[in-house]
């Protein structure tokens, strides 16, 4: 029972890191600038001020793709969650989570894509470094990573 609360929980808490990396505007950060995936924030004076991304510095395929397959990453997540309890009922003694490892893998391979093709093909001229979002994502990768093979080799138990 222990495992199952420990899976179910680093489960909650991968699904909770992958939002957070998707969504919050922390992917590349400056003292004057925050970027994200969706958009840009620029202080001017004491104020955050919200711009669209400049698709000199964001070629927007690449854009796109980092966008779509963080969305994806998150889906697969949630979707392996309720798989995975959905498995718990139905699923006979003895036998392995492979779905839920399968989407679980989807969803690593969807915030791997998301976090390569930024760190490759973004190339910034400013000063600054990857914010907590960017890392956050690369924790997300290992940590899906982990539950994808989790998933795979457990078994429902016999007794």
């Amino acid at each position: 029972m222990l495992i199952l609360a420990g899976i179910v929980l680093l489960h909650i808490t991968t699904i909770i890191l992958l939002l957070v990396a998707t969504l919050d505007n922390a992917w590349w950060m400056t003292d004057k600038l925050s970027t994200d995936v969706w958009g840009r924030w620029v202080l001017q004076g004491n104020d955050w001020h919200y711009k669209e991304l400049n698709l000199a510095d964001y070629p927007e395929e690449y854009l796109q793709v980092v966008q779509a397959t963080s969305v994806l990453a998150c889906i697969f997540a949630i979707l392996a969650l309720f798989v995975f309890v959905a498995q718990l009922f139905t699923l006979g003694k003895g036998q392995r989570f492979t779905f839920s490892g399968i989407l679980q893998m989807l969803s690593c391979l969807c915030i791997m894509i998301a976090a390569s093709v930024y760190t490759s093909e973004f190339k910034f001229r400013q000063e600054g470094g990857f914010g907590h979002s960017y890392v956050l994502a690369w924790i997300s990768f290992i940590l899906t990573f982990i539950l994808a093979v989790t998933y795979i080799v457990l078994r429902k138990k016999s007794d």
